[in-house]
């Protein structure tokens, strides 16, 4: 399996995982969801996408639900991805 045939299987997963969280319906083609992949970013990673924005505030931001995310990993290493799509548009209100 080639790495290009597994981001697209990452990228219909993490599509698949976001419909879930918005209980919105699954159905959908395979061509649409490789049109356009999601884009994931780190808690430190979303600070620089928006100048003046804290760490706290993204992980607050994720506490009460107002960004699409995904948790990765257990334990002490575990991490916050949170959809870019949904940060930006949520500063854009």
């Amino acid at each position: 399996m080639t790495t290009q045939r597994k981001n697209e299987i990452i990228d219909n997963i993490m599509n698949l995982l976001i419909q879930l969280t918005n209980d919105e319906p699954v159905i959908q083609s395979v061509a649409d969801t490789a049109a356009k992949p999601v884009e994931m970013l780190t808690i430190k990673e979303c600070t620089d996408v928006i100048h003046g924005l804290s760490e706290h505030t993204v992980r607050q931001l994720v506490a009460q639900d107002k960004v699409k995310y995904v948790r990765t990993g257990q334990g002490k290493r575990w991490k916050i991805l949170v959809n870019k799509a949904d940060l930006m548009a949520y500063f854009q209100k």
